[in-house]
């Protein structure tokens, strides 16, 4: 029986990635609510899908990271589909737990921490910016803190500048503490992936780094 490498596999794999990203990206577009907010939420995985793809053609990607910005690529197409303020899932979850908001933009948040940190991570270990790891976890809770200020002046700017559909992308839903907490759920996500996946990483990373 033939054996398959780690190579194959990991080709496989990708393939596997990039046709969930598809079936995904196809049910979003289907009658989305509203479309210009469809693209502005959905761009960000957009450019995910084509940065991943050129990526691991020049230099490769580790399995979790990709899996992870897969995920991520989903959450966002997901509120592009509802817009962020109307995901029925959390929308129930609203009525039940009695909350005064759709809270599916704070998952969304949290990952815009938890996966651009293992991204980081991952680029500047194969660059060897870093000596120490201590000064690189800090260099990347500093990052996503400051990634995710500019994604909110980005959120700001498009709004003020395309008028449409501003107050659905924006997703405030009336919440004036609503910049702040996005932040501090980035921040939270951030440091949740170094702590709970940098073990796994670093075994990823040198695995691959062996083919």
């Amino acid at each position: 029986m033939p054996t398959v490498t780690r190579k194959e596999h990991y080709h496989g794999a990708v393939g596997l990635w990039a046709g969930i990203f598809i079936a995904v990206l196809l049910w979003s577009i289907y009658h989305p609510k509203d479309w210009p907010t469809w693209w502005m939420e959905a761009l960000p995985a957009l450019i995910g899908f084509v940065l991943v793809i050129r990526y691991r053609v020049i230099v490769g990607i580790t399995p979790l990271v990709y899996w992870l910005i897969l995920l991520h690529c989903i959450v966002l197409m997901v509120g592009a589909h509802y817009t962020y303020a109307e995901v029925p899932l959390f929308s129930d979850l609203e009525h039940w737990l009695q909350q005064t908001r759709n809270n599916y933009d704070k998952i969304g948040h949290f990952l815009q921490g938890f996966v651009p940190a293992m991204i980081a991570r991952e680029l500047l270990l194969r660059q060897k910016v870093f000596s120490s790891k201590a000064w690189m976890s800090f260099f990347i809770v500093c990052f996503v803190l400051a990634f995710s200020a500019f994604y909110e002046l980005v959120e700001w700017s498009a709004a003020m500048i395309l008028k449409t559909g501003a107050e659905a992308f924006l997703g405030t839903q009336g919440d004036e503490w609503d910049t702040q907490t996005d932040m501090l759920f980035a921040l939270i996500g951030g440091i949740v992936a170094l702590m709970t996946l940098s073990k796994r990483h670093d075994q990823q990373l040198l695995y691959f780094s062996s083919r």
